[in-house]
């Protein structure tokens, strides 16, 4: 069963399949597609995932994972650091 720390690392999988970069909706679009199965077997996370993935990003960026946000603008893509 996963869980909302599964997410991050899917995330970092999802972006690395999109080349180090993608919108949340490229992103969500490629766990979805690779994790479907996952995501429906994981309880209240189905119902949430599209929330939680957005907290993975954050985590990522405060660890240095993925380039800081600095005030950007909905639909600016995600990028690997």
């Amino acid at each position: 069963m996963a869980t909302k720390s599964d997410l991050k690392s899917w995330v970092i999988e999802a972006l690395k399949n999109l080349g180090g970069s993608g919108t949340v909706v490229q992103v969500a679009r490629e766990v979805w597609q690779r994790h479907e199965h996952d995501l429906r077997a994981s309880g209240d996370l189905f119902y949430t995932w599209q929330y939680d993935i957005r907290w993975a990003a954050q985590t990522l960026r405060d660890s240095g994972v993925l380039r800081p946000a600095n005030g950007r603008r909905p639909g600016t893509p995600w990028v690997l650091a």
